[in-house]
C-alpha cells in the first residue's frame, strides 16, 4: 500500500510545502540507506547525539526529494523538494504508521519481555512461515523508532503480523501498543535490563503490559510471581499460561537433556504430551517453551509443533568470536550487561572453550545497585559451578564485592575502571583462553578488544594523503560532471591503510567505497565511514555483517543469489541493496548476459533485493593492442544494462570503468568509475598522462650492521657474494611480510639514508640483508615504484599479513 505525498501531510495535518505530489512507498531516516529515492520520505529525526536535519543536503544530493523536518529548520535552498513541516517528527512518524496499522485487517502477534524478543519472533516465524503470509520486525526493530519502520512493511499479500516492541522507560509503551495492535501478546520474561528506567520492577512489568491492554489472548510464563500478580489485574478474559506451577495451561513436568537435544514433558488440557528442543542451553529452552505455547493457543495441528520445533534452528545475535593475541579467542559480546544475557553468553563460552582456560572479564551489571549482594553471591557460585578458571571485574559496584570473591577461592582481579586495567595488564597477562568480554557500553570495552588483538612490529608504512588527493583529482579532471567516483580500498587499501585512506576519501566526497570481503567494510564502519560500501567477495557467513553494518554486497552467481534471498527472507528484510556483477569476458566472477532475464524474474518476484548498480570488469583497458576486445565488452554490457532496466522497470548505476579506461575509453565512464591502483600511484596504462604522485612509502629499522670479508657470504644457501669486504645491514623484513623473494641478490633495493642499497643474498622470511658498503657510490634514482608495483601482488596486500601504519618513522641510522 502507497500514499501520496498529500495524503500524508492531510493525514499528519502538517504544514506543506509540496511541488510533486509523489508516490510514497518508503519511509527513511538513514541517508546512507537510499534505494529507491524518489518515492522515499525522509525524516529528519532528531536524537542524542545527531541530528537528521545535519543530513537533509546529504540525502538531497543523493535523489531524496520528499522530507519531514521541523518548524524551525529552512529549507528554502533546495529547489523541486516536497517538505512536510511539523512539531515533533518522530511523533508524525508513529503517527503515520499507526494510520497505516488500521488499514488492515489480521492477526498481529506483539512480543515484549526483557530478553528473547527477537529469538521469540524469529522462532515464531520459523514454525508459522508455511501456514501465513508474515510480515515481522527487521533484526531487532523494536524501538520507538523501529516499530513503525516495521509496521510500515505490511501490505495486502500478508495474512500475519509479528512485532517486537522494547522499552527503556515510562510511558514509552502506549506510543508501540497503538502502532501494533497486537490482537495475540507474547511475554517473554522479566529480568534487569533497563531496570535505571523505572522505579522498581513492578512499574517496568506493569508498563510492559500496556501493549496488551486489547489482545485477545496473552501468552506468558506463570513461574515468574511478579509478572503472575500484574496479568491477573489486567482481567484479560483469555489468558494461556505455561510453567511448573499447578494451574498452568501448560504445565512443564520435565526437562531432559541428552547430547545437544532437550526433551520436554508436559501436560495440557490433561493429556501428556512432549517435544524435542535442538539446543540445551536455558535461555533458548525457555524461548522454546513460548513458542510452544504461542502454537497451542494458536491451535496449530500438535504433529505440525512437534515436527517444526524439532527443526528450529538458531538465531544469531550480536556476539563477536575471533582469535586474538597469544593463542586466545575472544568472545566480544560488550554491547550491553544486564545479567540474563551475561548467563547466555557465559553458557556460550562453557559450552565452547574445550581445551583453552576460561576467563571471565566482567563489568558491573546495568541496572543493579552497588548493595545488591544476591546477584553476585549468585555470580559466584556460578563461576564455581562451572569451572570458570580467572575472573576479572570492572567497576565500582564489582569491586564492592572483591572480598566475596577471594573468599570464595576465585581467581580473580579487579579494577573500577578500564583505564585501571588497561594500565595494571599487558598483553602477556593472557595465554591459551577463550576470554568473555561482557560490559555495558559505558564502560568502554571496545578499548579492551582492542588491545587484545594489538601486535607490534618495526616495520611501518608510510601515506601521504596529500599524494591520494592529489591522485584523486588527476582522475576526476577526465570525468564527466555527472559521472561518479568509487575508490577502491580493498586489501587493507593497497597496503596503505583503509581506515585513513577511506577517511580522506570520505572528506573528499567520493560517492562510493569498495572492499574484498565484509570485514574489512565492518572496520570502516567502527573507525566511523559513513559512505556506502560494495562487497566485492560475499560469502554465507557474512550475511548478517552486511545487515548490521550496512554493507552492500556484490551479487555474481545464483549460488550466492539464492542463499542470500534465503537469509533476507528469514530476517524479514525486502528491497535491500545489492550489486549486480556480469562476466562480460574476464571469465572470474558474474553472471553471464544470458542469465540477466532469470535473475530479474526472481529479483521481482521475490522482493527481498533491489539492484543498486550493475558492473562488469575490463580486461585490458590499458593496453592499446586489445581496444578492440574492451569495445565488445562495453557493447556486451550496454546491451545487458538496457535488458536489466527494461525487464526490471527502474534505472540503476553502472560502472565498468577501472583506472586506465577513465582516460583511455572516456565513453566507459557511464554512471561510476571506480578507481583502484591508480588512486596510490601506480599509471597502470603507463603512457603518463598523468601526474601522480607515490601515497605510500615502506619503512623499517635496521637490526644490525656487520662487516664481512671479501671471503665470505651472506644469507641461505651462500647466495650473497661479495668480492671485497664488506659492510651489511640486516633488516626487519622479508617475505612474509610480502617483500618478494624475486628481489634478492641485487635485483632490488632499499634506500638508506637517503641512497640505494642493493638487497644481497635471498629475501628471508622476516629479514633481509643490504649492502650498504660505499653507500655514496650507489646509483641515485629511486627504486620505491618498483617496489610498489611488486608489493601489490604480495600476499601483505592481500590482507595475508597487516604491516602497522604511522604517519611518520624515521630511517635507522648507522
Amino acid at each position: 500500500m502507497s500514499y501520496s505525498i498529500q495524503q500524508i501531510a492531510n493525514i499528519l495535518n502538517a504544514k506543506s510545502t509540496i511541488v510533486d505530489d509523489v508516490i510514497i512507498e518508503h519511509l527513511l531516516i538513514d541517508s546512507r540507506k537510499i534505494s529507491f529515492p524518489k518515492t522515499s520520505l525522509f525524516f529528519a529525526l532528531a536524537g542524542p547525539r545527531r541530528d537528521g536535519h545535519q543530513f537533509i543536503k546529504e540525502a538531497y544530493d543523493r535523489g531524496i526529494r520528499s522530507f519531514v523536518v521541523d518548524e524551525h529548520y529552512d529549507y528554502s535552498i533546495y529547489n523541486g523538494a516536497n517538505f512536510l513541516v511539523v512539531t515533533d517528527v518522530l511523533k508524525v512518524l508513529q503517527q503515520i504508521a499507526t494510520f497505516h496499522r488500521i488499514q488492515f485487517n489480521i492477526p498481529v502477534i506483539g512480543i515484549t519481555g526483557s530478553n528473547g524478543k527477537t529469538i521469540v519472533k524469529e522462532w515464531l516465524y520459523q514454525l508459522l512461515q508455511n501456514s501465513f503470509n508474515i510480515v515481522r520486525s527487521p533484526r531487532s526493530y523494536n524501538s520507538q523508532v523501529g516499530v513503525p519502520l516495521s509496521v510500515w512493511q505490511m501490505n495486502n499479500q500478508h495474512t500475519l503480523g509479528i512485532f517486537e516492541a522494547g522499552i527503556s522507560t515510562v510511558d514509552e509503551m502506549q506510543h508501540l501498543e497503538k502502532m501494533i495492535q497486537p490482537t495475540l501478546g507474547v511475554f517473554t520474561n522479566i529480568g534487569n535490563a533497563h531496570d535505571d528506567g523505572f522505579e522498581n520492577r513492578s512499574q517496568k512489568i506493569i508498563e510492559k503490559l500496556r501493549l496488551f491492554r486489547n489482545v485477545e489472548t496473552l501468552v506468558f510464563n506463570a513461574d515468574n510471581e511478579e509478572i503472575l500478580h500484574q496479568i491477573k489485574q489486567l482481567n484479560l478474559a483469555n489468558q494461556f499460561s505455561w510453567g511448573k506451577h499447578v494451574g498452568c495451561d501448560l504445565q512443564i513436568i520435565k526437562f531432559t537433556k541428552y547430547n545437544l537435544t532437550t526433551t520436554i514433558d508436559a501436560t495440557y488440557k490433561k493429556e501428556l504430551i512432549s517435544i524435542s528442543v535442538p539446543f540445551v542451553d536455558e535461555a533458548s529452552v525457555q524461548n522454546a517453551c513460548t513458542c510452544w505455547a504461542v502454537l497451542l493457543a494458536l491451535n496449530v495441528d500438535y504433529k505440525i509443533i512437534e515436527s517444526g520445533i524439532k527443526q528450529l534452528q538458531s538465531v544469531e545475535m550480536r556476539m563477536q568470536l575471533q582469535p586474538i593475541i597469544n593463542n586466545c579467542v575472544l568472545l566480544n559480546d560488550s554491547y550491553s550487561n544486564d545479567v540474563s544475557s551475561f548467563y547466555i553468553a557465559l553458557d556460550y563460552i562453557v559450552s565452547n572453550a574445550g581445551n583453552f582456560k576460561k576467563t571471565i572479564i566482567l563489568s558491573d551489571f546495568s541496572g543493579i545497585t552497588k548493595d545488591d549482594s544476591s546477584v553476585y553471591t549468585t555470580l559466584i557460585q556460578e563461576l564455581k559451578t562451572r569451572n570458570i578458571n580467572k575472573f576479572i571485574g570492572i567497576g565500582e559496584a564489582i569491586w564492592q564485592h572483591k572480598k566475596d570473591f577471594f573468599a570464595a577461592g576465585v581467581e580473580s582481579y579487579f579494577y573500577q575502571t578500564t583505564t585501571d586495567f588497561l594500565q595494571a595488564n599487558t598483553t602477556h597477562s593472557f595465554k591459551d583462553e577463550y576470554i568473555l568480554l561482557k560490559g555495558g557500553r559505558v564502560f568502554n570495552f571496545e578499548r579492551i578488544s582492542k588491545w587484545l588483538q594489538h601486535k607490534t612490529h618495526q616495520t611501518v608504512m608510510e601515506i601521504n594523503l596529500t599524494a591520494l588527493v592529489h591522485n584523486l583529482k588527476e582522475y576526476q579532471k577526465h570525468l564527466l560532471p555527472s559521472t561518479k567516483t568509487m575508490a577502491m580500498v580493498k586489501a587493507f587499501s593497497y597496503g596503505s591503510g583503509s581506515i585513513e585512506i577511506a577517511r580522506a576519501l570520505q572528506f573528499q566526497k567520493v560517492d562510493y567505497l569498495a572492499v574484498a570481503y565484509a570485514d574489512e567494510g565492518i572496520d570502516l564502519r567502527k573507525a566511523g565511514i559513513s559512505l556506502p560500501i560494495m562487497i566485492l567477495n560475499v560469502d554465507e557467513e557474512n550475511f548478517d555483517s552486511l545487515i548490521e553494518y550496512n554493507l552492500e554486497p556484490e551479487i555474481f552467481s545464483f549460488n550466492i543469489y539464492n542463499a542470500f534471498h534465503q537469509y533476507l527472507l528469514q530476517q524479514g528484510i525486502q528491497d535491500f541493496p545489492v550489486h549486480i556483477k556480469l562476466n562480460t569476458g574476464m571469465n572470474r566472477l558474474g553472471f553471464e548476459t544470458t542469465d540477466v532475464y532469470e535473475l530479474c524474474f526472481n529479483i521481482r518476484r521475490q522482493k527481498t533485493m533491489h539492484i543498486k548498480s550493475v558492473l562488469s570488469h575490463l580486461v585490458s583497458s590499458e593496453a592499446a593492442m586489445d581496444d578492440q576486445f574492451t569495445q565488445k565488452q562495453l557493447a556486451l554490457f550496454e546491451f545487458a544494462c538496457e535488458s536489466i532496466e527494461k525487464n526490471m522497470g527502474y534505472s540503476f548505476i553502472k560502472h565498468i570503468a577501472n583506472s586506465a579506461a577513465i582516460f583511455r575509453h572516456p565513453q566507459s565512464q557511464y554512471n561510476m568509475v571506480r578507481l583502484g591502483i591508480g588512486l596510490y600511484g601506480v599509471d597502470s596504462a603507463v603512457e603518463n598522462q598523468l601526474q601522480l604522485q607515490t601515497v605510500s612509502t615502506l619503512k623499517t629499522t635496521i637490526a644490525q650492521i656487520r662487516t664481512i670479508k671479501s671471503t665470505d657470504t651472506v644469507g641461505y644457501n651462500r647466495k650473497g657474494i661479495v668480492k671485497r669486504e664488506s659492510k651489511i645491514a640486516t633488516v626487519r623484513i622479508g617475505y612474509a611480510d610480502g617483500l618478494s623473494r624475486a628481489l634478492g641478490n641485487g635485483v632490488g633495493a632499499m634506500l638508506v639514508n637517503g641512497k640505494l642499497a642493493p638487497i644481497i643474498g635471498n629475501v628471508c622470511m622476516d629479514m633481509t640483508m643490504l649492502d650498504i658498503t660505499d653507500i655514496d657510490k650507489v646509483r641515485k634514482e629511486m627504486l620505491w615504484k618498483y617496489l610498489a608495483k611488486t608489493f601489490l601482488c604480495s600476499k601483505w596486500l592481500n590482507g595475508a599479513i597487516q604491516l602497522p601504519m604511522k604517519r611518520s618513522a624515521p630511517l635507522a641510522k648507522e
